[in-house]
């Protein structure tokens, strides 16, 4: 049983990432706190694939003599391609939060819902 435990921390981290990142982002009315939560989100999703693609005594799908166990390489692939929509993600929301706050003059939720029906000040 001890000996299993280690061998699940990476389950544990992807799990308290995304319990984390899901509170950040419903509990949250600051924008920039929800892209953090997002983020994490995003994080703890990348850690439980590539946890779930390691093999133990895998090597390369790479035919040779001796080796009969191999590892799938497109969970790490499908990462990498995460990776970068995430970062493109990313930028897009915080670009969105700046113009949010050049508008409205804050970033928080409820201070722009509060606000009684006017035309935002758009600020070039």
């Amino acid at each position: 049983m001890t000996d299993a435990i280690p061998g699940l921390f990476n389950y544990w981290v992807a799990i308290g990432l995304f319990v984390c990142g899901l509170v950040m982002i419903l509990d949250s009315r600051n924008m920039i706190r929800k892209m953090v939560g997002l983020n994490m989100f995003q994080s703890a999703v990348f850690l439980l694939f590539i946890t779930m693609g390691k093999v133990e005594n895998g090597h390369a799908p790479i035919l040779a003599d001796g080796i009969s166990r191999f590892s799938n390489p497109l969970p790490h692939v499908l990462i990498l391609t995460a990776i970068v929509v995430g970062v493109a993600t990313t930028a897009v929301g915080l670009a969105l939060v700046v113009r949010i706050r050049r508008a409205y003059g804050t970033v928080d939720e409820d201070e722009i819902f509060d606000r009684p029906e006017v035309e935002p000040e758009i600020v070039p």
